[in-house]
């Protein structure tokens, strides 16, 4: 498969993990929480495979890494809000991206760990 193809699907399972975390934080009784991490989880590695080049692989990490600090803080402030029945939704859809955003953190990471043990 040539490299643009790679790149689309990734560009795609991108698109797709964003939308599936949204539309499940939404509405949580669609999937159960076992099958949510699964499906997240491998878009997130599919994601981290095909479309982080080498060119990519910093500003990736320090993207996910400034994500995953802010969706922890912003999950705190949006738990202390009085209107509970919206922010719950908020609250799982920002879950739910952290659970597709760190396995391709995850993956990216060992394969930045990987290329530099080889020099």
């Amino acid at each position: 498969m040539a490299a643009k193809d790679m790149a689309m699907i990734g560009a795609y399972a991108f698109m797709a993990g964003l939308l599936v975390a949204v539309v499940l934080g939404l509405a949580p009784g669609i999937l159960s929480k076992t099958y949510t991490v699964l499906l997240l989880g491998v878009l997130g590695i599919i994601v981290g495979l095909l479309n982080i080049g080498d060119k990519e692989l910093q500003l990736y990490m320090v993207a996910n890494i400034a994500f995953l600090a802010g969706a922890a803080g912003f999950q705190a402030v949006l738990a202390s809000l009085p209107i509970a029945g919206f922010t719950a939704y908020l609250i799982a859809i920002v879950q739910n991206i952290t659970l597709f955003v760190a396995p391709g953190a995850a993956v990216v990471a060992l394969k930045a760990l990987y290329d530099l043990s080889k020099d």
